[in-house]
């Protein structure tokens, strides 16, 4: 028999609510020139945070993140039962590296950019069955280190596609608990992997946007709710061309989202200004418009209930070679205010 919490093909209500007592988020310097620079906790002007290589420096930014989360819990590094944490790059060596002086047990994630959706879901599990008292939700991307690993040298200055996206250089990360906090997290619907053959590396908005599509018409099936009943539904990185993509899928499939649908990519950038072409992308587009300015609009009570979106394009340089189209993925997490 199905416990009560488990509604519709791919949902999950849970009983009580989770709630994040805290959240942090720390970016580089573009990112700390755009519309949301005021919403962010720190903007770091060495994009190598202090360290010899962008990967370090990656490492560097997540380690100051969940630092950050944690102090604001005002909590310790001991009080944590689990870390849900992950980045772009192979072996998840910013995580790793980033996060194993905390000495805090791990479990390490790849969702592509979608991975703070996966975080933020498998820690309120987590809580939720009564596994751990606290646990931090976190995950991080830079443009350099990105860009070196999945296209090409940054020093080779190639010419970027419009349709191209600009890597966030920043991470996020939320302190979750069933005790207290600010937000809640009231449910979860989590995604399945969509191909719809898309083979252009430089087009992420393409191969992300029939997972996010799939994902909130799934949810609004298992809830049975409709757009209108959120004040946002917030999509990762989907930029301008995957929100359009994205606006015509749900129409085919009865839905208008647009009155309430954002994407954290078109607004962590002024695009023209700053020559970030199609939008923003990475795991920490996502993660820092999370944790800054839409925790903000919860906190204060400007937005009461929100369907947070993330979208991931499972690019591997390997299967991308070998002539392998890009399936994309999106987990979708309903976070109300508490006030």
């Amino acid at each position: 028999m199905k416990s009560q919490t488990q509604i519709g093909k791919q949902s999950i209500r849970f009983v009580k609510p989770v709630f994040i007592m805290s959240s942090a988020c720390v970016v580089g310097p573009k990112e700390g020139e755009g519309p949301l620079k005021d919403t962010f906790d720190e903007i770091v002007e060495d994009a190598t945070f202090g360290k010899d290589t962008w990967e370090e420096g990656e490492s560097e930014m997540m380690k100051q993140t969940v630092s950050l989360a944690i102090k604001k819990a005002k909590l310790k590094e001991e009080d944590i039962r689990y870390l849900f944490a992950g980045d772009l790059l192979g072996q998840l060596i910013a995580t790793t590296f980033g996060l194993m002086d905390f000495n805090i047990p791990l479990f390490g994630l790849y969702g592509a950019c979608s991975t703070i959706g996966e975080a933020l879901s498998l820690g309120a599990m987590t809580v939720q069955a009564g596994y751990a008292d606290y646990v931090v939700a976190a995950a991080s991307s830079h443009f350099a280190s990105a860009e070196k690993q999945f296209r090409f040298p940054l020093e080779y200055g190639n010419q970027r596609p419009m349709s191209s996206t600009w890597t966030v250089t920043g991470s996020g990360a939320f302190v979750l608990s069933e005790k207290e906090g600010y937000a809640m997290i009231t449910g979860i619907t989590t995604g399945k992997v969509v191909d719809y053959g898309v083979k252009d590396s430089s087009n992420m908005g393409a191969c992300m946007a029939p997972a996010a599509a799939d994902v909130i018409c799934q949810h609004f099936q298992d809830f049975q709710v409709a757009p209108d009943d959120y004040d946002k539904i917030v999509t990762g990185d989907l930029g301008i061309v995957g929100k359009e993509i994205l606006a015509t899928l749900m129409s085919e499939h009865g839905y208008d989202i647009s009155a309430v649908h954002m994407d954290c990519g078109i607004e962590i950038f002024d695009n023209p200004n700053q020559d970030t072409h199609a939008g923003g992308s990475g795991c920490g587009c996502s993660s820092v418009t999370l944790a800054g300015a839409l925790m903000n609009d919860l906190k204060q009570g400007k937005l009461k209930k929100i369907l947070f979106v993330p979208t991931g394009a499972l690019l591997s340089t390997v299967s991308y070679n070998e002539g392998q189209s890009i399936p994309g993925i999106a987990h979708a997490v309903v976070i109300e205010s508490k006030l």
